[in-house]
């Protein structure tokens, strides 16, 4: 590192003030109409100190924490206010001058870690851009630390993860190669918007712990936005609750987690505590049987895996990344053809291959993805969307058409008024219902929900999950839930899957899946599920610390 890049580092006290936003207002453009969406928010951040905001969809965590680097996303513009970081006001700052601050000493971890990589590049030369674009380090001293941060972050193959494009590893593995890039300059703050949202709870737990370390031994600032409270509870020094751009309240985490003062964050507290009664299993839907399945000619991804479905029922599969959750649900649409084994659907063996199968076939078992900001194709509108599957496989047309499409906006709780709609006007809760419509025109007997709450704050995600299970109830529509939040697991599912590295390692009713004695691996997985304890990480970790044959069965 550089002697100013030293001099710079050496230089940071703890508990001096860092970043100080006062009465920011931000705007948005609504059809050429500039509408308020932050409305007077203050905000003052120390060294080594981090800052929790939450709050649900639109309440304005993430256009707040871009406007801590003096930015303001397309269609927005700050009108308002100061945002003033290590004594320099970003906002009348030249573009040079901020130019040189971000990346290097304000460094920002998005949430989709997809859609910030750039596909043709590797990523340890993303990861290393800032440096050697400053002068930070020599390129051998940068590949050698991004490198060790891959080891901390536990990422698989740390030497060799970074000469992997984006594309060839998984979305929680990318969302850990952001975080080390954020972290190459140690900068003196970062904003981490949702940083774990795509990460299973191992990888959750290693993750969560490296940021903190980072974060104290550095003396770095952070600004950590989340919709998981018990997440914000092990990061956060303070937490500011925000809703509609205003702050609700701010006050220390244990104060906040004891005795918020207002109803709408008592309301946020007990928002998970929806539950399902569980259901026995009748006939079986959909049967895999004995399936093994790869990606070209490359190590095994599926093992021998068999999985039930009992009809009107829901099927929860859990486990870390890499574990085949989303690779089992390639293989029953058809996307996969598995090398061994069946999938019997209704009592009869369907083709292997997606284009061996029939409309009808097609027709019964729909998907719902994880990320509908990419389900979704930006330049159709709501009609478009979900009138496409009812022409296509009930063959509706004119006013017939329009009267399904009605009832289904209707059944998802939403109006006709949305139907003209583009996916870009529509908020996260909002696409993924209409991903749920584009299921349901389709009058399947099966729907794949993979990982469909994840991205979605706790009171949208209870929303979604409500609203699933009263179209089991009408409809009789059976789930196979892909998801690696145990919470939801308890809230919606009737029997449970758990997977390890390709293989069932456990499966049977809710209940009995949930209650001890756990096979080890499912112990790791239970005990890595966040508590609303500020204490839960230190203590987790200093168990696993005094223990650690804890860990085997999740060694990778």
């Amino acid at each position: 590192m550089n002697e100013t890049a030293k001099s710079s580092r050496g230089a940071r006290t703890k508990g001096d003030v860092l970043l100080e936003i006062r009465n920011l207002q931000i705007e948005g453009e609504s059809d050429e109409v500039w509408q308020p969406i932050v409305r007077g928010v203050d905000l003052t951040l120390k060294r080594g100190e981090v800052l929790g905001l939450i709050g649900e969809s639109g309440a304005g965590k993430s256009t707040i924490g871009l406007a801590a680097m003096g930015y303001a996303r397309g269609g927005c513009r700050i009108s308002g206010g100061s945002v003033v970081f290590d004594g320099i006001d970003l906002l009348t700052a030249s573009d040079e001058t901020r130019r040189k601050l971000r990346g290097t000493r304000i460094a920002y971890v998005a949430q989709s870690a997809a859609a910030s990589f750039n596909p043709a590049h590797r990523l340890l030369e993303q990861t290393i851009e800032a440096e050697l674009r400053e002068g930070f380090r020599t390129k051998a001293e940068a590949e050698k630390d991004a490198i060790e941060l891959y080891h901390r972050l536990r990422l698989p193959n740390p030497e060799e993860i970074g000469f992997r494009y984006p594309h060839q590893v998984s979305g929680g593995q990318l969302q850990r190669a952001m975080t080390a890039m954020a972290m190459t300059c140690r900068p003196d703050l970062i904003i981490f918007d949702e940083p774990t949202t795509a990460l299973d709870v191992t990888t959750q737990v290693e993750v969560l712990a490296a940021i903190r370390d980072i974060v104290e031994q550095f003396h770095t600032a952070a600004i950590y936005i989340t919709h998981d409270l018990a997440v914000v509870a092990q990061m956060a020094d303070r937490i500011k609750v925000l809703r509609y751009g205003k702050s609700v309240e701010e006050a220390p985490t244990r104060e906040m987690l004891t005795s918020p003062r207002e109803e709408y964050t008592r309301s946020l507290w007990s928002v998970r505590k929806l539950g399902k009664q569980e259901q026995p299993g009748g006939e079986p839907i959909l049967q895999v049987k004995n399936v093994t399945a790869a990606y070209g000619n490359a190590v095994r991804v599926l093992s021998d895996v068999t999985v039930t479905v009992p009809r009107g029922r829901t099927v929860a599969v859990v486990g870390e990344s890499g574990s085949g959750k989303s690779t089992l649900a390639r293989v029953i649409t058809g996307l996969l053809p598995p090398i061994e084994g069946q999938i019997i659907f209704n009592g009869k063996a369907l083709p292997r291959a997606l284009k061996e199968r029939n409309a009808d076939t097609l027709r019964r078992i729909q998907m719902i993805y994880q990320m509908p900001d990419t389900a979704l194709n930006p330049r159709q509108t709501v009609y478009e969307v979900i009138g496409r599957p009812i022409e296509f496989y009930r063959g509706l047309t004119g006013a017939k058409k329009e009267a399904r499409i009605s009832e289904l906006m209707k059944l998802i709780e939403m109006d006709d008024s949305y139907v003209d709609r583009f996916p870009g006007e529509l908020s996260g809760g909002q696409k993924q219902r209409i991903c749920i419509a584009r299921a349901l025109a389709a009058e399947p007997e099966l729907i794949i929900c993979d990982e469909v709450t994840s991205a979605l704050d706790q009171i949208v995600q209870e929303g979604i999950l409500q609203l699933l299970m009263r179209l089991q109830r009408e409809l009789g529509v059976s789930y196979l839930f892909i998801t690696h939040d145990i919470a939801t697991v308890r809230a919606i599912s009737d029997e449970i899957v758990v997977m390890f590295q390709g293989r069932v390692v456990q499966q049977g009713p809710k209940t009995q899946v949930l209650s001890p004695p756990h096979p080890p691996y499912t112990e790791l997985l239970l005990s890595s599920v966040p508590e609303m304890d500020p204490d839960w990480l230190t203590n987790l970790l200093a168990r696993r610390k005094a223990q650690p044959e804890a860990m085997k069965a999740g060694d990778r």
